[in-house]
């Protein structure tokens, strides 16, 4: 079955240059020019990714990043030219797997659309480990449990609690957890890994998790320890 694709682009010309790019490629793509025709498309049909413009008419492109998180847990890659580090940031924060600044070239596109498709297909894998303490693990869902309760978790954050928890006790740096969950290299001046562990972290806050700590390791990169390990 081809991958099917959100795009959404208010520029014309890039839309019809990415909506052939993709068709080329093999993908079903589902090109729309606002939000309001990409919320349609959502409420009709599952996307197994989304790449969306930010600078969007109307409706801007977080604000239908937040009604997206709300419905499906799909793989999002914001493009945007607004390339200051806190709008990536902000990006990140309210949900984005990934963000490309534009200009682009078709070549990176490529191989970060590759490493999401890649990063979703890992988490549909079975699950080898089911529980984290009291917690459950949902696979199917990509969000962690506690007491029936579910935090919410984007693909990316599940996939961090799942490498952490692979390797509990033990430090993992961020060139290794860019690789392994973001699957992209490590540069000083991305902090997209630390905005990631920051929404883990205060999500797992949220349902009354008391016994799992991630916690930064100086110089090296962060580590899950749980109750009694410390």
């Amino acid at each position: 079955m081809p991958t099917s694709l959100l795009l959404v682009e208010d520029d014309p010309c890039l839309r019809h240059d990415l909506d052939r790019h993709f068709l080329d490629r093999g993908f079903r793509v589902q090109a729309c020019a606002c939000a309001e025709q990409a919320l349609g498309a959502i409420a009709q049909a599952p996307f197994d990714l989304v790449l969306l413009d930010i600078m969007l008419p109307g409706i801007d492109g977080l604000t239908l990043l937040d009604a997206l998180r709300h419905r499906q847990a799909v793989p999002v890659m914001l493009m945007s030219a607004l390339g200051a580090e806190q709008d990536r940031i902000t990006g990140f924060t309210r949900g984005a797997d990934d963000y490309l600044p534009k200009p682009f070239s078709l070549a990176e596109l490529d191989a970060r659309v590759d490493a999401l498709l890649r990063r979703a297909a890992f988490a549909r894998e079975p699950a080898r480990l089911a529980t984290l303490g009291d917690l459950q693990l949902d696979q199917d869902r990509q969000d962690v449990l506690n007491g029936g309760k579910p935090a919410g978790l984007t693909p990316s954050e599940f996939r961090l609690l799942v490498t952490l928890q692979a390797h509990a006790g033990e430090p993992l740096s961020k060139p290794f957890l860019y690789q392994t969950v973001l699957h992209r290299a490590y540069t000083r001046l991305d902090r997209g890994l630390d905005v990631h562990v920051c929404n883990l972290r205060r999500k797992l806050a949220d349902i009354d998790v008391q016994h799992v700590q991630i916690q930064a390791v100086r110089g090296q990169g962060y580590v899950l320890v749980e109750e009694g390990q410390a």
